[in-house]
C-alpha cells in the first residue's frame, strides 16, 4: 500500500511492487485503492480482483493489511488467513508474558 493524500487525510493505493523497493517506490501495477476516511463503507476500498488473482498466482505476497482486505473478499484462502492471524495473536501474547515476567524479575531484584 502506498500512502497518498495530505496530512490527517490518508489515501492508499494498493499496488504490485518489487519486494526490495521502498514503500513509495516504483510500481509494477496499481491494483486498487483504499480510502479509510470515506463515510460509506462500500466506497472505502476498490480492488481489481482479476489482476490481484493474477499476481497472487505469480507468487506475490500481500502485506498483512492487504491480506485482510483480500480475505474479506475471499480472494485468498480464508482458513489459512485465520490460522496465520491466530498464530500471530499467540506470538504477541507470549511476548507480552515474557516482557511482564522480565519486568517483575527486575522489580524483585530492586526490592
Amino acid at each position: 500500500m502506498q500512502r497518498y493524500g495530505r496530512r490527517n487525510r490518508p489515501f492508499y493505493r494498493i499496488a504490485a511492487v518489487e519486494k526490495r523497493a521502498r514503500r513509495d517506490g516504483p510500481v509494477i501495477e496499481n491494483l486498487g485503492w483504499y480510502n479509510p476516511l470515506s463515510a460509506d463503507a462500500a466506497k472505502q476500498i476498490e480492488i481489481n480482483e482479476d489482476r490481484v488473482k493474477y499476481w497472487l498466482s505469480k507468487g506475490a505476497q500481500p502485506s498483512d493489511t492487504v491480506r485482510d482486505f483480500l480475505a474479506k473478499r475471499s480472494l485468498v484462502d480464508v482458513k489459512a488467513w485465520e490460522a496465520d492471524r491466530e498464530h500471530d495473536r499467540k506470538v504477541v501474547a507470549a511476548n507480552k508474558a515474557k516482557a511482564q515476567a522480565a519486568a517483575e524479575k527486575t522489580e524483585d531484584k530492586k526490592a
